[in-house]
C-alpha cells in the first residue's frame, strides 16, 4: 500500500472565494489557478462561477448557480466566467446578481483578481489569443487527482459545437513547462496525474520544432519517473499519433483507460457533424488497442438525436456501444447551440430524443455492470479519492466499509459488484 500527503490536505481550513464549477476538467484545473489568483488578490468574499457552455442545460444550470449564490451570500461578489460567459458575456452582465463577467483568457490573469476593479465586463477576442496560459499549481483543492492542462482551443468546427468559440484556436504548453507542473504535483505528494484539454490528440502542431501527444506523454514519463500513474483525458482517436499508441500498447503507467469523442455511430451523422472519423475507423482503432492492451477499458461520447437522425442511425449508433466494447458511455441528449450549423437543420423530435438517449443509457448501463461483474475475485490497485471511494488503474469505482486514506494506493481484493461500482477489502 502506498501512503504520501496531499497538497489539498495541508490546508484544511483555507480561506479565500469559493468556486463553482461546472463542466470539464481543463475547467477544474483552471479553477485552482483562479483559487490562487483571488487569495493573492485578497478577495475573500467572492464567489467565482467557472461556467460550461457545451449543452444548453449547462448554461441554464450556471444561471441557476448564480441565482442561488446570490440569495445565500447577498453581500459576495459574484464574478462569472468560462465558456457560457465568453461566448455570451451580455446576457450574463444583464443579470443583476453578477457583480462582474470576464472571459477565458482574462481569468488566467492575475490582474483580474485584484480589489475594485471597475470594468464590470473584461471579455476579450479569444480568437486573438495565440498562447495558452498555464500557470504552475501545487494541487487542486479537494481531488485526489490532478489534471495538468497541456492544451486549449480547437482548430476544428463540428456543427454541434460551440466551444472553439469559448476557447479559440488551438495551442499548445511546452513540454518543459508540462514536465515543471507534473513535477511539482508529484513533490506534493500526486500520486495520479490527468492530461488535459480542448482537443487533447491535436496537440503539439504549434510549437517549435513540432511534438505530438505521444511525444509529450513519452518525454514526460522519462522526466517524471516518480509518478505513478498518468492518464489521458477525452481523445479523438483518429489523432492518435503512433508514438501515443505505442505507449497505450507497452507502458503500465499509462492507465488503461481511454475516452474517446465517438459522438455517433451513423456514418452519414458523422459527416453533418463534421467529424474526421468514420465508424468503421472507430470499431477499428478499438479492436487494434484491445489486441495489444488486453485489459483496456473504453468510454465515449455519444449525442443522442442530432439533427436528421432516423431510427437507423440511432441504431448504427445504438450498436457501436457493442462493436467497439464501450464500457463507460457519457451520453448527450442534443440541444441546438445558438449560431452553430447543426442549430439551422431540421430537428428531431424532443421526446423522441429523450428517447434515444435513454436507450443509449441503458445500452452503457448494461455494459458497465457486466465489466464491473466480470472484475469480482480480481485483484486492483485503487487510488482512493475519498475515505471509502476509489477508481481502479481502468476508472472503475471502488467501494470499501474501512475507511483509506484519500490520494494513496491500495491493494485490494473485489468482493463483488453492484450495477454501478465494485466493493472490495484490502489486502494486508
Amino acid at each position: 500500500m502506498t501512503k504520501m500527503p496531499l497538497a489539498f490536505k495541508a490546508d484544511p481550513t483555507h480561506n479565500g472565494p469559493e468556486i463553482l464549477t461546472f463542466g470539464c476538467r481543463l475547467n477544474a484545473y483552471e479553477s485552482e489557478v483562479m483559487r490562487n489568483h483571488a487569495r493573492a488578490g485578497a478577495m475573500e468574499d467572492a464567489i467565482i462561477i467557472n461556467t460550461c457552455a457545451v449543452t444548453g442545460e449547462a448554461v441554464r444550470q450556471a444561471r441557476q448557480a448564480i441565482r442561488k449564490s446570490r440569495r445565500e451570500r447577498p453581500e459576495a461578489e459574484i464574478i462569472v466566467t468560462g465558456c457560457a460567459a465568453q461566448i455570451e458575456p451580455a446576457s450574463f452582465a444583464a443579470m443583476p446578481e453578477v457583480t462582474r463577467v470576464i472571459g477565458n483568457d482574462e481569468k488566467m490573469r492575475s490582474s483580474s483578481f485584484r480589489p475594485r476593479i471597475n470594468a464590470r465586463v473584461d471579455v476579450g477576442d479569444i480568437m486573438q489569443v495565440t498562447h495558452p496560459q498555464a500557470p504552475i499549481v501545487d494541487g487542486l483543492t479537494g481531488r485526489a487527482r490532478a489534471y495538468v492542462q497541456v492544451q486549449n482551443g480547437c482548430d476544428h468546427r463540428c456543427t454541434f459545437c460551440v466551444i472553439p468559440f469559448g476557447r479559440g484556436n488551438s495551442r499548445s504548453v511546452p513540454v518543459a513547462d508540462v514536465i515543471a507542473q507534473v513535477q511539482r504535483l508529484v513533490e506534493n505528494g500526486y500520486i495520479e496525474v490527468v492530461l488535459t484539454g480542448v482537443d487533447l490528440t491535436s496537440y503539439g502542431p504549434d510549437l517549435e520544432g513540432g511534438a505530438t501527444l505521444g511525444s509529450l506523454c513519452t518525454a514526460l514519463l522519462r522526466a517524471v519517473p516518480g509518478l505513478p500513474r498518468l492518464r489521458l483525458s477525452s481523445i479523438d482517436s483518429i489523432e492518435v499519433d503512433e508514438a501515443l499508441f505505442e505507449l497505450i500498447a507497452h507502458e503500465p503507467r499509462l492507465m488503461p483507460h481511454l475516452h474517446l469523442s465517438l459522438q455517433s455511430g451513423d456514418d452519414m451523422i458523422l459527416k453533418r457533424m463534421k467529424r474526421r472519423h468514420s465508424r468503421a475507423a472507430s470499431i477499428a482503432f478499438c479492436e487494434k488497442v484491445r489486441a495489444v492492451r488486453p485489459d483496456i477499458v473504453f468510454g465515449a461520447d455519444i449525442i443522442a438525436g442530432f439533427p436528421t437522425e432516423t431510427d437507423a442511425m440511432f441504431g448504427n449508433s445504438l450498436k457501436l456501444v457493442e462493436e467497439c466494447g464501450l464500457t463507460f458511455l457519457h451520453v448527450f441528449p442534443y440541444s441546438p447551440r445558438p449560431g452553430t450549423p447543426a442549430a439551422r437543420i431540421p430537428a428531431v423530435d424532443g421526446a423522441l430524443i429523450k428517447a434515444r438517449a435513454r436507450r443509449l443509457r441503458e445500452a452503457g448501463a448494461s455494459r458497465l455492470a457486466a465489466y464491473l461483474a466480470s472484475r469480482v475475485g480480481a485483484e486492483e490497485d485503487v487510488l482512493m479519492e475519498r475515505p471509502s471511494l476509489g477508481r481502479t488503474e481502468a476508472f472503475a469505482q471502488v467501494q470499501f466499509e474501512t475507511p483509506q486514506t484519500p490520494g494513496t494506493i491500495v491493494r485490494a481484493r473485489m468482493t463483488n459488484a453492484t450495477a454501478a461500482h465494485l466493493r472490495a477489502e484490502v489486502m494486508s
